[in-house]
């Protein structure tokens, strides 16, 4: 007996399968938000007609829901597409950061709860040539991701510590403490969500590079400065 020839895929049948799937991605993605907007009338509805408390938490549940639902579809698409940046000089990503975190710390987005973390910046200044709503996203991306794993009986909080390297002339972020996602007691794929997989495909994309060890992410960018 012939042993079976293997088959390999075709690369314009794999294209077009990917094409088709971004698509469903999109449309479901749009159709979650749609959902979102239907239960957000619904829980002020019920607010107003001071329904139980528990209809209320139950409505809030699948709202935050529905939020993680389309967030998880719009980085998936994110990641299968290629980046189109708008680098600009001077960009301070001391600023960026502090902007995210305190976003963090005074709303719930995404489904994702309120968190105040730590910020030291080591130097005084963190400059170079960016596309700041890219970057924005990558540190975003991170936060989110040590947000939603942040749990009430982690010792330490969550912290940032971001420097200047003068060796290598780059900026080096770490996120401390944090919770990383695991997979038979060990840390999974990358860092575990594809949140954070997107935020590394735009650091790579400015010359940077981002790691992840048991209890910490690490992120360095090129500096102008």
């Amino acid at each position: 007996m012939q042993p079976a020839t293997a088959k390999v895929p075709d690369s314009a049948a794999l294209e077009r399968l990917g094409g088709a799937t971004l698509e469903i991605v999109h449309d479901l993605k749009n159709q979650l938000n749609g959902l979102k907007l239907y239960a957000t009338f619904l829980r002020k509805r019920l607010e107003r007609e001071d329904q139980p408390e528990d209809e209320r938490e139950t409505l809030a549940k699948l709202i935050a829901g529905l939020d993680r639902g389309a967030k998880d579809l719009t980085a998936l698409v994110r990641l299968a597409r290629p980046l189109d940046l708008h680098k600009k000089s001077g960009v301070n990503l001391q600023r960026i950061i502090s902007n995210v975190i305190t976003e963090a710390a005074l709303r719930e987005t995404g489904g994702l709860p309120k968190i105040t973390i730590a910020i030291t910046f080591e130097d005084e200044a963190l400059i170079g040539e960016f596309d700041p709503a890219a970057v924005t996203e990558a540190i975003k991306s991170i936060t989110d991701d040590v947000r939603a794993a942040v749990s009430a009986r982690h010792a330490a909080p969550p912290s940032i510590v971001a420097k200047h390297d003068h060796e290598t002339r780059a900026a080096i972020i770490e996120w401390q403490h944090v919770q990383l996602p695991t997979r038979s007691g060990a840390v999974s794929h990358g860092c575990g969500t594809i949140h954070t997989e997107v935020a590394k495909k735009i650091i790579e994309a400015h010359g940077g590079n981002l790691t992840c060890e048991q209890s910490s992410i690490r992120v360095s960018l090129p500096l102008s400065n």
